[in-house]
């Protein structure tokens, strides 16, 4: 990045803070990526932190604080108040020519974002630790103090623009699981308890994973061809491309009974376990990985909207996959364990009534979230004019 203002080393406009609560009945916080430094009790709303605090850090208020290990994620904040945090975080001060707004600004824009990975030391990428002496030697563009003060105000205030649109998607969230619950929390007397399996198609293969060991290797994955779904398609509750995978069409004939359709339901059954999307109708033809439990469903029974907001937001089926996910050497689920959970099946009609609300809610949440990419991509661009000095 090329800017009008002088650069220099960071380690030169800021210092090292080392210092120990010994001890100390300080607030408890953590710092995030979205919103900087939150009280951990609030935001964790557990206790997620040591009850022997005398090796944490004091953090001063107005004194920045970033993740070691998550720098590149933009976990970076400014202590609101004098406060603890754990000695996973590393703590400096700003020098008195410098504005901290203006600099935690910079240190979350794009281009300081994408030079976080090259600092890190690690064997993972994602754990990769940034310590502050490679951080010091990252320049950081010094306009004058006043300037500072100018664009971290004006970047402030987008930046708050930004929050308002991930409130508005969140909102939209929770209102998915208000309407299912206020429309299926009280079960009624009246309505069929069984479990999965008998929602399902009435065919061989209805529920299934993918395949195992040598019947799909990673070396066969190709650059191009028939699609391979795997846990990162369904682990945000929606289906997303992710990752590309894809098998030739000679493969796929050896896995074409792994096949998924439009309207089945994925639930992810290793590593994150719990997560579930339904298949959009526009899906080309896919297989799913042995990561993944498909469900195809007897559309008399059971609509995919229900299913896959029940196995969501129902507090049974929570509680069932907590407990069913926990235990094992490697925690997960199985196949066994989906088709045996229990399951409430209102009337089909009263189904299709909650598919056509929530139909309502996701169009108002894919808006509100293309709306969030825009102003994201012009909050990128405010940013990369801010600190080439073009504001």
């Amino acid at each position: 990045m090329r800017s009008t203002f002088p650069t220099v080393p960071l380690g030169e406009i800021t210092s090292l803070s080392s210092t120990r609560s010994g001890g100390g009945h300080l607030p408890i916080y953590s710092v995030t990526k979205h919103d900087g430094f939150v009280p951990s009790l609030e935001y964790f709303k557990k206790q997620v932190f040591s009850r022997d605090t005398s090796n944490y850090r004091l953090v001063k208020a107005g004194q920045l604080a970033y993740a070691t290990i998550h720098l590149d994620e933009g976990s970076i904040g400014i202590a609101p108040e004098d406060c603890l945090i754990s000695p996973m975080y590393t703590v400096f001060s700003t020098h008195s020519n410098v504005d901290a707004r203006y600099l935690l600004r910079f240190m979350k824009s794009p281009v300081a974002l994408s030079n976080y990975a090259g600092l890190g030391r690690g064997a993972v990428h994602r754990r990769k630790a940034v310590s502050y002496s490679a951080l010091s030697a990252m320049r950081v563009p010094l306009p004058p103090l006043d300037e500072q003060r100018r664009i971290a105000g004006i970047l402030d205030l987008a930046d708050g623009l930004r929050a308002k649109r991930r409130q508005s998607i969140a909102l939209l969230d929770t209102l998915t699981q208000s309407i299912f619950l206020d429309m299926f929390g009280d079960a009624d007397p009246g309505w069929t308890r069984g479990v999965v399996l008998d929602a399902a198609a009435d065919h061989k293969g209805s529920i299934r994973t993918g395949p195992f060991g040598s019947q799909l290797l990673h070396s066969e994955f190709v650059d191009a061809g028939v699609a391979v779904l795997g846990i990162d398609n369904a682990v945000n509750n929606v289906f997303r491309w992710g990752e590309r995978r894809f098998i030739t069409d000679s493969k796929y004939q050896e896995l074409s009974r792994y096949r998924v359709y439009p309207g089945d339901v994925l639930i992810t059954i290793m590593g994150t376990t719990g997560r579930c999307a339904v298949v959009p109708d526009d899906i080309p033809i896919a297989i799913n990985t042995k990561h993944l439990c498909c469900i195809s469903l007897n559309p008399q029974k059971c609509l995919p909207e229900y299913l896959h907001a029940y196995f969501l937001h129902h507090p049974d089926a929570r509680d069932y996959l907590g407990r069913q996910g926990k235990g094992a050497i490697m925690v997960g689920l199985n196949m066994g364990l989906i088709k045996a959970m229990p399951l409430i099946l209102p009337p089909i009609d009263l189904q299709a009534r909650f598919a056509a609300r929530l139909n309502v809610v996701g169009q108002a949440l894919d808006a509100a979230i293309r709306a969030s990419a825009e102003v994201d991509s012009l909050f990128a661009t405010l940013q990369a004019r801010a600190f080439r000095g073009e504001l």
